[in-house]
């Protein structure tokens, strides 16, 4: 197993669709919990300096995030330089963000932009499934 880091507008509730939300418990952002029970595979990367002018040193990458029931992908991280975009394929994923838990199911996602600053969890009883497309350095 591979182990790593990693209220939207009502326009863009067209595309992630209507997650369910609820208050959070928790006591701070500083609560999250550490990575566990997460594994990240690469699926595809394309590098994007030769593709558009000014994109030197980044790459475009996709990922498929397995998260186990209980497991949690933290600590608490922001996507500041690292734009993306997730999409739920199986399960349910929390994404903690702004002292608020919100839910999301197959078929929904959210967009990472350089103000998300956050931590998630499947509480579930199934395997959390998602992809992830986001730009990056190369490393």
């Amino acid at each position: 197993m591979v182990k790593t880091e990693f209220d939207h507008p009502p326009w863009q509730a067209r595309w992630i669709g209507l997650p369910r939300r609820e208050d959070s418990t928790m006591n701070g952002e500083s609560a999250a919990p550490g990575t566990r029970g997460v594994a990240v595979e690469l699926l595809a990367s394309v590098d994007l300096g030769p593709e558009l002018e000014g994109m030197d040193g980044l790459q475009l990458r996709m990922r498929m995030v397995t998260i186990e029931p209980g497991g949690s992908f933290g600590p608490i991280h922001d996507h500041k330089g690292r734009p993306g975009t997730v999409y739920v394929l199986q399960g349910t994923i929390t994404d903690h963000r702004d002292g608020i838990a919100t839910e999301y199911g197959p078929g929904l996602g959210w967009p990472e932009d350089r103000n998300t600053v956050h931590w998630l969890e499947n509480r579930g009883s199934l395997l959390a499934v998602e992809i992830s497309v986001d730009i990056v350095s190369i490393e």
